[in-house]
Formats: structure tokens, C-alpha cells, sequence
């Protein structure tokens, strides 16, 4: 799977868990879900140009987005699981797998 399909599939996924989990987790953690949010907004800059980057530079170019997301995703997990809500966390951590993923192989 080229990098630009597997960038897609993240933001994908992250896009419906974040509909999930706005739809399970209490009013209290609108902040971590807000980081989320965050996260989705900073892959759907780059969605429509991801396949257009010279496979030199992703590298340069996805890195430091997919460093934002991963950032914001792994605040979210820290807060949601401070707040005992470790099914969601566990879910982060997974979106932030792929994305890590992703980095280790650009």
C-alpha cells in the first residue's frame, strides 16, 4: 500500500473513531476530544496533496504533520485515561501506532 493511501486510511479512521467516541465518552472529556479534533484537522491539510509529493519528499513534508497529530492524539489518551477512560485511550493508542507506524516507514 502506497504512503498517500495509508495517510488516507489513518485520517479515515481517526475521523470515525472520534465520531464514536463523541458518541460514548461523557460531556467532561470535550478537551481531550477537542486534541482529537485538533489531529484530524492538522492530517486534513495534506489529504488532498499527499499523493502529489515527490516520493523524495515525504519525508520532509508528512513528518512534521504526522508528529502534530501524534502529538494531540497522545495528549488526548494521557487526559481520557487520567479520567478513567481506558477502552478510549486504548483506542488512541492504536491511531497513534498507525501513525508511527507511518513515520518509521517514511
Amino acid at each position: 500500500m502506497s504512503i498517500s493511501s495509508r495517510y488516507r486510511q489513518i485520517l479515515d479512521q481517526i475521523e470515525n473513531d472520534v465520531d464514536r467516541l463523541y458518541e460514548t465518552l461523557p460531556d467532561t472529556t470535550a478537551k481531550a476530544l477537542r486534541l482529537v479534533d485538533i489531529a484530524v484537522e492538522e492530517l486534513q491539510d495534506m489529504n488532498e496533496s499527499v499523493g502529489e509529493i515527490p516520493r523524495i519528499q515525504l519525508e520532509h513534508k508528512l513528518s512534521p504533520v504526522l508528529l502534530k497529530a501524534h502529538e494531540k492524539l497522545d495528549r488526548a489518551r494521557v487526559m481520557l485515561e487520567k479520567e478513567n477512560h481506558n477502552n478510549a485511550g486504548k483506542n488512541i493508542w492504536e491511531l497513534e501506532q498507525m501513525i508511527y507506524r507511518l513515520l518509521n516507514d517514511l
